[in-house]
């Protein structure tokens, strides 16, 4: 099987443990379950997602967000914003949708959208491996590469 599911605990496996397609395969893993809060106090950096888990070529990123991020738009894919705490609100070019936690938002692949958190949320993002954070307007928010927490 080429999909997996990798915790937080592990890191991603080697090249040699990569399968058709360059897919990661879970090989002799132990998969725990992943406490998405308390993984996001194990960081302290806003605007700076850390992945916790990848499944097939998604990865599930965990961020401390507060204050405006930038207008941006992912020309090649949605992206699914989970609010864990607190409130998030994504400007768009025609209003605004403000989630609560508990509530999930997918911004469609090409909307300019500015997320924006008063006071400190904590969000879970979905995307396809390789999204840049900050998609088409770059910056000083842009999140460094890959990192695991």
């Amino acid at each position: 099987m080429n999909d997996r599911i990798i915790d937080a605990q592990s890191q991603p496996p080697a090249p040699s443990q990569r399968g058709a397609g360059g897919r990661s395969v879970a090989r002799g893993r132990s998969l725990q379950p992943v406490n998405l809060l308390a993984k996001c106090e194990l960081f302290d950096e806003q605007w700076q997602p850390r992945i916790v888990a990848e499944v097939n070529d998604y990865q599930f990123k965990i961020a401390r967000v507060e204050g405006e991020f930038v207008w941006h738009a992912h020309e090649d894919t949605d992206e699914a914003f989970l609010v864990l705490e607190g409130e998030l609100r994504i400007d768009l070019p025609h209003g605004s949708v403000t989630l609560g936690p508990g509530e999930l938002y997918v911004v469609p692949r090409g909307v300019r959208h500015r997320p924006v958190a008063e006071r400190e949320a904590k969000l879970m993002l979905v995307e396809p491996r390789g999204v840049v954070n900050t998609g088409d307007a770059g910056g000083e928010r842009t999140a460094e590469g890959d990192r695991w927490v």
